[in-house]
């Protein structure tokens, strides 16, 4: 094959095969034949950084594939020029805003239809896959005959995040080309696999470097590609999965795995693609018409509409971070559970950080909580070795006039925090940023004495750091702007959603969650369970219950925002009850300490197996105040649009994602219902549960 090594095009270090010789006649496709009569086929989709699916890149490829029917090659060989990676998937934009069942049938049909015919080609076809390589764009590979991965490729089915499975032939391409439960796990759980696991599982047939693409290819045209042997117990369960009752077995516990993360009641698809499976799975004809009608049902279906716009929230968000010159140092004052895990994240993502304490024993477990941190993310690797260099104690605050942020997390004291950024803006360097951590001090407070306040911004992390994804952007009336461009292009640096917030009690994640959190205070102070009470907001949808919720925070933090937001807001909340002011005075301060409203054992809520179940005002109770008080907070316009608060909420305290926010869940609900709702709450239980006066405004956008 010494044609392929003639006139090789090396864009951006892809070995993409021989140059093309004139215009071609597609805009994201290009083709080319080499001496030895292999066609390369590369896609680079026009208008986009990464290549996607759509319906346009989809018709130029039954184009080439027309082509190759009537002029067939010796082979061919698809690849992409994107450097982010092969394809990242379908083109949400096309099929999420779709409601017509039948269109969606008739859409994917003709996508099946394509790469049936991909998959129909009389001579070999090979996908060379670098960088990600994601639903659709995985369909697309598995239509191939041969497929080789570059190191670093990673795999998947994301579908299932979506509220969908694949449509384009994955379910059954899948499970007949690998160990089956391997390939449910796959599209069930949404997670990628590196090329080596890929390889191990049969996925892709190869993997190796970049530079040696071209002996890989020539393998795979003339046979001599030596195919991986999955292990004998991946045989063995691909064996046992094949027959009837097998899947029936396999299928059961699926779906009890299944229902601890993604409750059927709420998340439709992977049961729907469990039943596929365990019914058709030993036809894959049966199999491949049953998943075009299944996605087509799961497509217009509410859960996947929410989290088709719970997709575009994110991404609407990420945006928001722009783009400017990575910061290089970054100093934190205060190394207590939220410090140190800033530091430690920040650390992670590349960031030398110093992190600075006035005593060296909290520094020393900050740094030991982080390498543990790194040992579970990196697998104690060389990542893990090169985060830990890149954290530093810093007993003396040396790190202050090396940095270019500073992030002040001490304890919430208006005087404390004053006193550090007094003292700290003396030695940082005029360009460098001042940061707090604050969750509920107004900034306008923070910045009175300082000599810069055009440089004090709030950028306010939430517990856990390294799983918690959004982080509130706060500024001020006074705030530079291209500080505030810099704050919010730091938080996507690592790898974080800023949401952009206006000074203001509680900002926005605090405000709408402390009502919530109240309520079911009040409803313990009733008689009611707590697990009753959890039970109600969980089967809503939450990720755990508010008395749940209040002891991880801390019920010594809950009771102190809960006294300083409703005390700045005037809130008509009835004062926190007298049990709970007892209880953080005694120390029993929840997970921290063993004992709150439960008691914990390793890390877990010790509660009651056999509870009442809740009442639907219970639900009404607690979730219609955290809608009321966005509304409120859109009103006052303390974030610009229902999109930020909405993914605030989401991104911020777990919101049920499937239900698009807590104002989309209003307009889905209706708002005139809430409104009423809330009107009888009023009534019944008191003005804290009169309607906000901005939901006309909720309405109106």
């Amino acid at each position: 094959m010494t044609g392929i090594a003639m006139g090789v095009l090396k864009e951006r270090d892809l070995e993409l095969g021989p140059q093309p010789l004139g215009e071609s006649t597609w805009r994201h496709w290009r083709i080319t034949r080499d001496a030895d009569d292999v066609a390369w086929l590369i896609l680079d989709k026009q208008g986009s950084s990464a290549n996607i699916l759509s319906m346009d890149v989809l018709g130029e490829l039954s184009d080439v594939i027309a082509g190759l029917e009537v002029n067939p090659a010796r082979a061919l060989v698809i690849r992409s020029a994107k450097p982010s990676g092969f394809v990242a998937g379908a083109d949400i934009t096309e099929f999420g805003v779709m409601t017509d069942e039948d269109a969606v049938v008739k859409m994917l049909g003709e996508g099946n239809r394509i790469l049936d015919r991909l998959d129909a080609l009389p001579f070999t076809t090979i996908a060379v896959v670098h960088g990600f390589c994601l639903g659709g764009g995985l369909e697309l590979v598995l239509a191939c005959d041969r497929r080789i991965a570059i190191e670093g490729a990673r795999f998947g089915f994301p579908e299932v995040l979506l509220g969908l499975h694949p449509g384009l032939g994955g379910t059954w391409r899948s499970t007949k080309l690998i160990n089956p439960v391997e390939a449910m796990s796959l599209m069930l759980t949404g997670r990628t696999v590196n090329a080596r696991g890929a390889k191990a599982t049969g996925l892709v047939d190869a993997v190796t470097e970049e530079r040696h693409v071209l002996n890989a290819v020539k393998a795979a045209v003339d046979g001599s590609l030596r195919l991986p042997k999955p292990a004998f117990p991946q045989r063995a369960i691909g064996f046992a999965a094949s027959t009837s009752f097998g899947r029936r077995m396999f299928a059961k516990k699926m779906r009890s795995e299944a229902e601890k993360k993604a409750p059927s009641k709420h998340y439709p698809a992977p049961y729907a693609l469990i039943d596929l499976w365990e019914d058709l799975g030993g036809d894959p004809r049966e199999m491949k018409e049953a998943e075009v009608a299944s996605f087509a049902r799961l497509l217009v279906g509410p859960t996947a509409k929410n989290l088709v716009r719970v997709f575009f929230l994110r991404e609407t968000m990420k945006k928001l971070a722009g783009k400017a010159e990575p910061l290089k140092h970054v100093h934190v004052i205060g190394a207590g559970a939220m410090g140190g895990d800033i530091a430690a994240w920040c650390a992670w993502q590349g960031v030398t950080v110093s992190l600075a304490d006035m005593q060296a024993k909290p520094l020393a477990k900050a740094i030991g909580k982080g390498a543990s941190l790194f040992g579970k993310i990196g697998k104690k690797g060389a990542l893990t070795r090169d985060a830990l260099d890149r954290l530093i104690p810093d007993l003396h605050g040396d790190g202050i006039a090396r940095a270019d942020l500073l992030i002040e997390a001490v304890p919430e004291n208006l005087e404390l925090k004053k006193k550090i950024f007094s003292a700290a803006e003396q030695r940082m360097k005029e360009t460098a940023i001042l940061a707090t951590n604050t969750s509920s001090i107004p900034l306008e407070e923070l910045r009175e004495g300082l000599a810069r306040p055009e440089r004090l911004v709030g950028i306010h992390f939430f517990n856990p750091v390294s799983r918690m994804q959004l982080v509130e952007v706060v500024s001020h009336d006074g705030t530079s702007q291209d500080v505030l461009a810099a704050a919010r292009a730091f938080v996507g640096q690592i790898d974080r959603l800023p949401a952009p917030v206006k000074s203001a009690p509680g900002f926005v994640v605090n405000r709408a969650l402390l009502p919530y959190m109240l309520e079911a205070m009040v409803l313990l102070d009733e008689g009611v369970k707590a697990e009753t009470i959890d039970k109600a907001a969980t089967d809503f949808g939450m990720p755990m219950g508010p008395i749940e919720l209040a002891d991880q925070v801390g019920l010594d933090i809950c009771l102190h925002v809960s006294e300083v937001l409703k005390d700045a807001l005037k809130w008509q909340m009835p004062d926190a009850p007298k049990w709970l002011r007892d209880k953080v005075a005694a120390g029993d301060l929840g997970a921290k300490t063993g004992k709150g409203i439960y008691t914990w054992e390793k890390g877990e809520a010790v509660k009651a197996t056999e509870v009442p179940e809740p009442a639907p005002e219970l639900t009404d109770r607690l979730i219609l105040p955290m809608v009321n008080t966005c509304v409120a907070i859109l009103r006052e316009r303390v974030a610009e649009s229902v999109d930020i608060i909405d993914g605030a909420m989401i991104f911020g305290t777990g919101f049920a994602p499937f239900r698009g926010g807590p104002l989309h869940y209003a307009r889905e609900r209706g708002l005139g219902d809430v409104r009423d709702t809330l009107r009888a709450l009023a009534a019944k239980h008191g003005p804290r549960f009169e309607p906000d006066e901005g939901w006309d405004l909720v309405k109106a956008l």
